[in-house]
């Protein structure tokens, strides 16, 4: 499902899939980098917003896992506290690894 001849934020009509960075800061080109994200297409900017996305998801998934392993002992705002820092520790290495492997194997 793509979506064709939508309107961007500064009204010029797009008809590409591929959105650069400086596009993006230059021409808010929302509706191409929506486009991207959809198609699977991976580059800078696709992949910089899949990081954040698991990032974040890392930091809750950790608060929430520090809540419930050590949210007696500790006090739970603390153990979120401590699982929300410690919880991408292991994602951010993965993450970055995965879409190297992403962008290598998609352009075999």
């Amino acid at each position: 499902m793509v979506i064709d001849n939508c309107m961007s934020l500064s009204g010029h009509a797009t008809l590409t899939l591929r959105t650069k960075l400086s596009d993006i800061l230059t021409n808010y080109d929302l509706c191409g980098m929506i486009n991207t994200l959809m198609t699977g297409e991976l580059n800078l900017l696709t992949g910089f917003i899949w990081f954040v996305v698991a990032t974040v998801v890392s930091m809750i998934g950790g608060a929430v896992g520090g809540m419930l392993l050590a949210g007696e002992e500790l006090g739970y705002n603390f153990a979120a506290i401590l699982g929300g820092l410690f919880g991408p520790a292991g994602v951010i290495p993965g993450a970055i690894l995965g879409l190297i492997v992403l962008n290598l194997l998609s352009n075999l």
